[in-house]
């Protein structure tokens, strides 16, 4: 049996195409009367509106896409999750993709939206995107970067400023007495990586007292890589470990936590400090509760939906940066060295 087109629903409804059409779009336009015809006529005769040529002949898609960095990170789902919500306050659907810091896949969620011809892409970019997304810009569908600065100004960006963050959460560490600091993180083709490093460094050149700090690089941004780096401190002679480690997010902390047992024993906070960048959910309920640097995640998702459905809405629009500020989260993997 064919399926049901939207004459057909006219002529169940006893209306005209064009009635049928104002009450699928335009139902403030409608009468009562009428909106309770055609909806009981799509009911009886199954009816199902074809979005996809719609989207097409308006020229406006009621989808965007949404390409984050690390869909394992509960920090991505929280500002997917904020995105979704103000998206579903417009009629908009959240078409997700995780590139998983992979280049190439990263290019075919943004080849498939482009095919899709959604309305707009969200993007926490891996490495220099700015290429492909002038591309995308050229047909049509804009982009905003999410927790990614845009330094030239070419896209808006919703971020937070992992620089000031990095130095909070050194000067942190400096605080309660340590000295010999190690940044875990990597890989450090990931703008974020790099700009938490850049504020560490700071916290240091900028201390009174004497600061050490190293780079232990990992392969990703992941709790097995976490775990490793821990570990290789441990195969070090003791009087060579640092006393505190900032890891580049929640998720290389909470390896470091489980690759820092001895024995049974956790040399978290009283050997070893730990503070980790992002406070998601699990930081407060590790066995040792994390000290991090939280993000207004939810946030950052709704404010970044907001930005794209302007400037997708606006053709003078002019490409804005908003940058958040990170909030020091302060638990006990950073308390103070027993006397």
């Amino acid at each position: 049996m064919a399926a049901a087109s939207i004459r057909d629903v006219a002529q169940h409804a006893g209306v005209s195409v064009g009635t049928v059409s104002n009450v699928l779009n335009r139902p403030g336009e409608v009468s009562a009367e009428s909106i309770t015809r055609v909806h009981r006529a799509i009911e009886e005769l199954g009816y199902v509106r074809n979005d996809a040529a719609r989207k097409l002949r308006g020229g406006v898609s009621t989808t965007v896409g949404f390409v984050v960095l690390d869909g394992q990170n509960p920090f991505f789902g929280d500002v997917v999750r904020g995105a979704e919500d103000e998206a579903s306050r417009h009629g908009i659907a959240v078409l997700y993709g995780n590139t998983d810091e992979d280049v190439a896949r990263e290019r075919m969620y943004l080849d498939l939206f482009e095919e899709q011809q959604v309305r707009g892409v969200l993007i926490s970019p891996y490495g220099d995107i700015h290429p492909r997304l002038e591309r995308l810009r050229a047909r049509g569908i804009h982009a905003v970067l999410v927790d990614r600065f845009s330094g030239d100004g070419r896209f808006s960006s919703v971020s937070v400023d992992s620089v000031e963050g990095g130095r909070m959460a050194v000067q942190h560490l400096i605080d309660t007495g340590r000295r010999r600091i190690a940044f875990v993180g990597g890989p450090f083709e990931i703008r974020q990586v790099t700009d938490r490093l850049a504020g560490a460094r700071v916290a240091v050149e900028n201390s009174d007292e004497p600061v050490d700090i190293e780079v232990i690089a990992t392969g990703a941004l992941t709790v097995a890589e976490g775990a490793a780096a821990g570990a290789r401190i441990l195969e070090r002679p003791r009087r060579d470990w640092p006393d505190a480690l900032f890891a580049a997010n929640d998720l290389l902390a909470l390896g470091l936590l489980q690759g820092l047992v001895v024995d049974g024993r956790m040399l978290v906070p009283h050997e070893i400090a730990l503070i980790g960048f992002d406070d998601i959910a699990f930081a407060a309920a590790a066995a040792v509760p994390l000290s991090s640097m939280r993000q207004p995640s939810g946030m950052i998702g709704r404010t970044a939906l907001r930005v794209l459905l302007e400037e997708t809405s606006d053709p003078d629009f002019i490409p804005r940066q908003t940058v958040f500020l990170p909030e020091l989260i302060v638990r006990a993997s950073t308390a103070p060295r027993r006397a």
